[in-house]
């Protein structure tokens, strides 16, 4: 029998080689663990579905930053649980509220963690929206200075990176002169650009309590069936002043992620959100995969498809396996 000459099999015969041949990397430092922050001290109130993930009031998120820090996650993304809601989400945009308190904590502790701070009014409304409503929709222009607000309320306690997660239309352009005219020209927007209206929130929504009271949020996230709207979206945010955008969810928009590397050549980062990360766990707890291996290979995937951070769950998990491989 004739073989070929070329054998693409033999890169793949020991560790050391498929190590040398490996096209895609994978690091801790790619990856930025999410936090839930609430008022109190010593809380840790597990998530029911994010095994592993918790609310934290700050001493104990503090104590997580200096873990994540410790196994090279790249940073950590903050989302507040206020005291009291109200209809304009005041506590969103108060500078002595829930994410400028952990801010400054977090900086002080791990000043070499990079600090992203979600701008979004969503957690802090008492009907669950990511604006200010008239009537029962959203009022987009009279919610774009409260995201202002809020994001320098953010960068002034010490925020890294500012992500408006809220989909308003205009909201990048409205934080950059906010944030320049607060002398916090140096500090990059990273735009949740083409946010999805998606199914797999719902663990993040139970864990930030921010499920919307009545409707949802069609209106203002993106349709899952669109991808070239989403370069739409991209192409106006940096046009805005965005220094990086995202995609979110990240495993079933892989193919958003590709086309907005491909097109832009910006940064991009993808999130790897709450229901894929659950998915994953509950399957492992019942035996029908191997939670760790699957989680590697999502996340490689997420890489491989063009993102070049991303935001995920498994960070915690994730960094000392990576750590280990690299030894």
């Amino acid at each position: 029998m004739t073989y070929p000459k070329t054998r693409l099999r033999r890169l793949r015969a020991t560790p050391a080689l498929r190590a040398l041949s490996r096209e895609t990397s994978l690091s801790a430092a790619d990856l930025v663990q999410p936090l839930f922050v609430c008022h109190g001290e010593n809380v840790r109130r597990p998530v029911a579905s994010m095994p592993g993930q918790a609310q934290l009031s700050v001493d104990e998120a503090t104590r997580e930053a200096e873990a994540l820090a410790k196994a090279g996650v790249g940073g950590v993304i903050l989302f507040g649980l206020p005291a009291t809601k109200d209809p304009e989400g005041r506590e969103a945009y108060d500078e002595n509220g829930i994410i400028p308190k952990a801010l400054r904590a977090l900086k002080r502790a791990t000043p070499d963690l990079l600090l992203w701070a979600d701008v979004c009014l969503c957690e802090y409304t008492d009907h669950g929206h990511c604006g200010i409503l008239n009537g029962d929709r959203v009022d987009n222009d009279r919610t774009l200075p409260l995201l202002a607000r809020a994001a320098v309320a953010y960068a002034a306690a010490g925020a890294d990176m500012i992500a408006p997660s809220d989909m308003m239309d205009g909201r990048v352009g409205v934080i950059r002169r906010a944030l320049d005219d607060a002398g916090q020209a140096e500090t990059p927007i990273v735009a949740y650009s083409a946010k999805y209206a998606s199914a797999f929130y719902g663990p993040f929504r139970e864990a930030a309590e921010s499920a919307p009271k009545f409707g949802n949020r069609r209106g203002y996230q993106m349709d899952p069936a669109n991808s070239d709207e989403a370069l739409r979206e991209v192409a106006l945010d940096l046009e805005e002043g965005a220094d990086m955008v995202m995609v979110k969810p990240a495993l079933p928009y892989l193919d958003v992620i590709r086309r907005v590397k491909d097109r832009f050549g910006v940064p991009v980062a993808a999130y790897n959100v709450s229901g894929e990360f659950a998915m994953i766990h509950a399957a492992a707890r019942n035996g029908w995969l191997d939670g760790e291996r699957a989680a590697l290979e999502t996340l490689t995937s997420i890489r491989r498809a063009g993102a070049d951070v991303i935001l995920t769950y498994f960070a915690k998990e994730i960094a000392p396996v990576l750590g280990r491989e690299r030894e």
